[in-house]
């Protein structure tokens, strides 16, 4: 496609793309309104929700009954082993036996209800990932053109895959963590104060430590996380460009260049990256410290308590269990606390893509683009990129319906730019583009754009096969009508020595067809889609001259009766045009027909008669 696609002014980074990269240390933006959004469609699934709570309750309190029942069978054992020792008794091993089969039957229990929990929170988390996915996907067809030619597609699919991943993963285990975390600490504390207070006070007395220790910790993990979600979507960005460009790069020997770009981009990931997670995995060695510290204190003061008969050494076992049980989810939250962190920060960006300005995707009371003849104005048009640099300063055409129209002129004269505002990809910034006297914004951007066929420079093809390619066009065709919008392509003969013909799958870049091939097969998808108004942009420039006069036969008898516009470079492919319009720095300095321009011996004389001055030399 011509040059002026791409005179949008851009932010650019490193290898072009977009330099919008947070700093490392940079803090989310709104975290309190990622999560309340978050929270809204957590909030679709209240009942599920509830269930997993109940279930949470439920698997705590058998797990956390279970220790101080097993205390009691040491308690038994104990005074058994006490009294053979006096030669007063023998230890009850029927009464430990029930008592460990009752613990058992908590312990599963307790399990059953964490498998329930688990089974419904995954499918509450990948239906909300699942409902983000499809309102991106959705998201992406409302927007304006301007937000893509301002970023790469590796960013933009980063918020698909590795944010919406991100999010997934952090809902599922954060959710059912800190409800099964806080329900043990609130029954561990009942069952630890039921024992002995003395000794709870002395666990106590580690949670402002570990709560100090988990909030400095935090506070310096938070900007990185961020930083490393921002910068991953970056790297995507750059594979994706690389990849796709590795064919240019070798030819220019840029590997070096390219690699040393990689490298910048993958340092600052790297740097996030482990310091996010080196702080993240310092919580468990502190907690860790931390929780050997109310051990060694609660097995002393316990060793006492039990010298003087205030507790059981039953109790002294349950009750080191329940310190170990109630450090336990003080680490989880602490971990948790990190993979929110990060849940937040891939949110925001989620949120941040599905908050971008939209298109205004209907009008009311549209004029109906059932009855467009063809008919086009150009009234006075002026338009910018930005507001501050017009580029088309006053257009001025009109257009029959019927007639064949060529845009002429040097390279970034605005002659693409003109399609897309004929298109409603952009607005102008003042006068009015008519279509049959209704002005374009008269009709659903949709609708306005089912009137128009486009066949670009820049060829696009899916993976699939060739059949489904040209489909494309007109989904509801027949094979009959696809093979015969070949054969008006003049793309028929070469399909049929293709291996599977028709059913040959195209790769992921269609590099299995030559570019000329391709060519072909975008006109006879544009030919089946019979649309009233059709655009060619440089339709012919990846063909060689013989297929170039086959497909300009094609189009000629495709064009019959419909309003086209032609942008070609090569003026030879359009001399039979009924109007044409010479562009330059924006505006229209000559417009008529081949032969009344050629006589005029202007600026279009010059531009034609230059590609025939080395074959005249």
């Amino acid at each position: 496609m011509s040059n002026e696609m791409n005179q949008q002014p851009r932010k650019r980074g490193p290898m072009g793309r977009m330099g919008r990269g947070m700093q490392p240390g940079e803090k989310p933006k709104d975290l309190k309104k990622s999560i309340k959004q978050l929270a809204q469609y957590i909030g679709k699934y209240k009942i599920a929700i509830f269930i997993v709570m109940i279930c949470a309750a439920c698997s705590t309190v058998f797990n956390v009954a279970g220790p101080k029942i097993l205390g009691k069978a040491t308690t038994v054992l104990s005074e058994g082993l006490m009294e053979k020792i006096r030669g007063t008794g023998s230890i009850d091993f029927a009464r430990i036996g029930t008592i460990l089969l009752f613990v058992l039957g908590l312990y599963l229990m307790s399990a059953l209800f964490s498998f329930i929990q688990g089974w419904i929170m995954t499918g509450v988390t990948q239906k909300v990932c699942y409902q983000l996915r499809k309102e991106i996907s959705e998201k992406i067809n409302r927007m304006p053109m301007k937000y893509f030619e301002s970023r790469t597609y590796g960013e933009v699919l980063s918020r698909i895959t590795n944010d919406v991943d991100t999010l997934g993963q952090g809902l599922n285990q954060s959710i059912t963590t800190i409800i099964t975390s806080v329900a043990t600490l609130i029954g561990v504390l009942i069952m630890m104060l039921s024992i002995s207070p003395l000794m709870t006070l002395i666990a106590l007395v580690i949670l402002p430590i570990s709560m100090g220790l988990i909030g400095l910790v935090t506070k310096k993990s938070q900007k990185f996380f961020r930083a490393q979600q921002e910068y991953l979507g970056h790297i995507n960005g750059q594979v994706e460009e690389v990849y796709g460009g590795h064919l240019v790069i070798k030819a220019f020997n840029r590997e070096k260049d390219t690699i040393e770009e990689f490298e910048k981009t993958n340092n600052i990931l790297y740097d996030s990256a482990w310091k996010s997670q080196f702080l993240s995995g310092m919580m468990q060695p502190i907690m860790m410290f931390v929780g050997n510290l109310g051990y060694a204190c609660v097995a002393l003061t316990g060793g006492l308590l039990a010298i003087k008969n205030v507790i059981t050494i039953g109790d002294i076992q349950a009750f080191i269990q329940y310190v170990k049980n109630f450090t336990q989810p003080i680490q989880q939250i602490a971990q948790v606390i990190n993979m929110v962190q990060s849940m937040s920060a891939a949110s925001e960006r989620v949120f941040e893509f599905l908050n971008e300005e939209e298109e205004d995707q209907t009008t009311e009371n549209p004029a109906d683009i059932e009855t467009v003849t063809g008919a086009v104005t150009f009234d006075h048009v002026q338009f910018g990129y930005n507001p501050d640099q017009i580029i088309i300063h006053d257009f001025c055409a009109k257009v029959k319906p019927g007639q064949k129209i060529a845009i002429v002129g040097p390279t970034g004269a605005g002659k693409t730019t003109m399609v897309k505002l004929l298109m409603r990809y952009y607005d102008v910034n003042s006068g009015a583009i008519l279509l049959d006297d209704h002005n374009i914004r008269d009709f659903n951007r949709r609708e306005l754009r089912d009137a128009f066929g486009m066949v670009l420079q820049d060829t696009w093809l899916f993976k699939g096969s060739i059949m489904e390619n040209i489909r494309y066009g007109r989904l509801d065709a027949t094979d009959e009508e696809v093979i015969a919008a070949a054969k008006a392509a003049r793309a028929h003969h070469f399909i049929q020595t293709l291996p599977g013909g028709y059913q040959m799958e195209l790769n992921e870049d269609a590099s299995n067809v030559s570019q000329g091939q391709k060519q072909l097969l975008t006109i006879a998808r544009a030919i089946l889609a019979d649309n009233k108004i059709l655009i060619l942009d440089e339709a012919t420039s990846s063909v060689d001259t013989r297929t170039e006069i086959e497909i300009q036969k094609a189009m000629d008898n495709l064009m019959k009766g419909r309003t086209s516009f032609v942008i070609a470079h090569r003026l030879s492919t359009i001399r039979d045009a009924d109007l044409i319009l010479v562009m330059k720095d924006g505006d229209i300095i000559e417009q008529g027909n081949h032969e009344e321009l050629l006589a005029k011996n202007g600026f279009y004389a010059n531009l034609y008669n230059s590609q025939f001055e080395d074959i005249v030399a």
